[in-house]
């Protein structure tokens, strides 16, 4: 916005023709949905910002089949390290499962199943759970390490998830278009101008493709 080129208006015209061919799209809530599971997906790129060269945290939550929160933001710092921003990422994510937690909590909605986190950086799950790799990361912040702390209590568990079921990568990352749109169809976005369609749902498709 400081000083925008030719460049930039050219994506600022996609993004516009992108939301101008689906106005309709929405949001689809079922009162049929699961409210005893919360999970999340997350994922950052690496160095993709060509005027900063930033990485760009992104995080989708879900309740049941829900989404009730998402987030794409750029980081604060430059890093040479990939298994550094992963780490970043994952601890804002995990900050905002445990929010997520604790508002549930006041409004008496019992989540009995465990919380569960998706992360697809093998480097990052890594650190995580291996206490040899954590010594070795010292240069990593002292509040990255909140991850480690809220698995020890059992707070959540932080499972693997391979790239191409990592719903998060919509956020921060240039997909192909069959990608883009399986990836899309997963976060129960439906035609709010054809309610007919909502009589086909299949409950529990979300939580069906990330047990598997």
């Amino acid at each position: 916005m400081v000083t925008p080129t030719q460049t930039h208006f050219q994506a600022t015209l996609r993004a516009i023709r992108y939301l101008k061919g689906c106005p309709e799209k929405g949001l689809f809530f079922s009162r049929r949905s699961l409210l005893t599971q919360l999970f999340g997906f997350n994922d950052v790129d690496w160095a993709t910002s060509i005027d900063t060269r930033r990485c760009i945290t992104g995080y989708y939550f879900f309740i049941g089949n829900s989404l009730v929160s998402w987030k794409a933001k750029k980081q604060s710092i430059v890093s040479r390290s990939s298994t550094k921003v992963g780490y970043r990422a994952l601890a804002s994510a995990t900050c905002e499962l445990r929010w997520l937690s604790f508002f549930l909590d006041d409004l008496r909605i019992l989540i009995t199943k465990s919380l569960v986190l998706y992360c697809d950086s093998q480097n990052t799950l890594y650190i995580v759970h291996n206490p040899v790799f954590h010594e070795r990361t010292k240069h990593l912040e002292n509040d990255c390490h909140i991850i480690r702390e809220k698995l020890l209590t059992g707070l959540m568990h932080l499972l693997p998830i391979s790239s191409s079921h990592q719903l998060a990568d919509i956020l921060i990352k240039v997909l192909p278009p069959w990608l883009f749109h399986s990836n899309l169809s997963k976060l129960e976005l439906l035609d709010i101008f054809q309610p007919l369609a909502c009589e086909g749902l299949k409950e529990g498709s979300i939580a069906a493709q990330t047990n598997q």
